[in-house]
Order: C-alpha cells, then structure tokens, then sequence
C-alpha cells in the first residue's frame, strides 16, 4: 500500500509527491530534518525534537512557519493515515525553489519546502539491542556546525560504507584524537566505577534528544554521567560502550575496532538504560 507523505499543505499518495529540481535541498543541502520515533502509535519526546528544529532553523536563518501544535498534528494524521504502529516520522525543511540554482539565499518572500513521511520498523525489539553492534573508528570529516541538523550527510554515508567493508555495523568519527560522535548516534562508555563518560556538547557534535532524556533518567535512578573527551583506546577499554538516537534509543556495543568490549555482550548499565527508556515511553 503506497504511504500518504505531507508536502506543502498536501496529503498525497507518494508516488505524486514530488519537488522542483531547482529546491535548494537538492541543489545545496540547504535543509534541516528531524526523526521522531513512533511507539505504539505515540509520538516519543516531540516536543524535544520540535525544540531542536526550531534551533536549527534559527541558526541558519531557516523561517519555521508552522508552530509546535500545528506540527504536531501532521505528525499525528501521518500516524493514522499509514497505520503506523511502530517506526519513525522524518521532517525536512528546505529553504524552497527560488526558480533557478544561485548561491545566493532567495528573497524572504520565497515559500520554503516541508516534507514529512513515515517510515515503518521495528524500534523496541530490535536485534540490535540484544545483540550489540559492531563498530570501527575512521576520521571525523563532518562541517564544524554538526549541532545543526542538517541534511548534509554524505560524509556519515561514507561512514557507514567504511564500516560495512570493515566487517562492523557502524563507525564511531574520530576528531584530534578524541571521539566526536557515531555516524548517526551519539557515543558513551561506562568506565570500571559505573560513570557513563560522553563528550560535552558543542558545535562539534548534535544536541541528541535521546541524550538528553538519558541524562534525565540517569538523575532520576542514580546513574552518574560525565561529560568530558574521550579516546578510542578508552573506548576499546571500558567496561560498556553504547549508542543512543531518536530509533534506536539505546543499543549496546560490544566490539570497537575489533576488540572486544566486556565479555562481547550487552553490559548491565546499558541494558538497566534502556529498559528504563522504554519504560517513559510505554
């Protein structure tokens, strides 16, 4: 059955969503998107990922016409148009169709370009998160604005594809030494006293919801965090490493670089972090 995707206004079949080619998404990546989970039909932390838009487009000059409950309520009509049970909602935001390709920004009067689709997969029972994941460490050759959620994402694209021919499922970026962030994730490990180290925020890595709901968490059942740099040999030495995002909340890493995390399984800090995730959001 062909998805209804959103499109300026529009609930269409997907196959009739379609952009000019002269939308500055696709000429310049001069675009913002958000990914919200869907559990159980609910929308998870939207509010969180409202916020973050909202911060991207202000500092890229992006104009967000549409306010938080008026997003939401597309989010919404997408959940129950496409029977969507459990997955995802991607949001981008362009800075439209000027009419032709110039470097230049397009006057204030030029309608920007809003997209939103569902995506349906499994997000609570993935194997991943009681397997683990593999992952390889390679450069960080991202812009220096990565707290803007962008859609450029070619060089975590060519993350991944470094990762895959390496035998892991994903690649943490490394940056004068020191880990930055996952391909698409941000990073921890749990040193041998049960802290969970993670790098503080910055323009160098995205201000991930997950993230911050973990923080949050971790206050509420005495979890201690430390937010400090960290190397690629802690990594390959701690206790726990892990992942977090907006789908796969939390999944544990059990092998960096091809040595072995712990004893190659999902560490008890993770797994008592994600249970109590699923827990808030039921």
């Amino acid at each position: 059955m062909s998805r209804t995707v959103y499109l300026n206004g529009e609930y269409v079949p997907e196959e009739e969503a379609k952009i000019s080619v002269f939308d500055r998404g696709f000429l310049f990546a001069d675009a913002v998107y958000e990914v919200t989970a869907v559990v159980n039909g609910k929308l998870v932390d939207f509010a969180g990922h409202f916020a973050r838009l909202a911060r991207s487009c202000r500092e890229l000059g992006l104009p967000l016409t549409l306010a938080e409950d008026d997003l939401r309520e597309i989010h919404q009509r997408l959940i129950v148009e496409n029977r969507l049970t459990e997955g995802g909602i991607y949001l981008q935001l362009t800075r439209g169709n000027s009419g032709d390709r110039d470097f230049h920004f397009p006057s204030s009067q030029t309608p920007t370009t809003l997209v939103l689709f569902t995506q349906s997969r499994a997000v609570v029972d993935h194997p991943a998160a009681s397997k683990g994941i593999r992952v390889v460490t390679c450069p960080d050759i991202r812009w220096q604005r990565r707290d803007i959620k962008t859609v450029q994402l070619l060089a975590p694209c060519l993350a991944k594809a470094w990762a895959e021919a390496n035998g892991a499922d994903d690649a943490f970026l490394v940056e004068d030494g020191f880990i930055t962030e996952g391909s698409s994730c941000n990073c921890y490990i749990v040193t041998a006293d049960k802290t969970i180290v993670t790098r503080p925020l910055s323009n160098n890595i995205l201000h991930g919801i997950t993230r911050k709901a973990l923080f949050r968490l971790g206050e509420e059942h005495g979890i201690t965090f430390e937010e400090r740099l960290f190397t690629p040999e802690e990594a390959r030495r701690a206790s726990e490493v892990f992942i977090s995002s907006a789908t796969t909340f939390v999944w544990p890493v059990v092998s960096v670089d091809g040595q072995q995390i712990g004893d190659g399984k999902p560490g008890e800090i993770t797994k008592l972090l994600r249970r109590i995730y699923l827990e808030m959001v039921g």
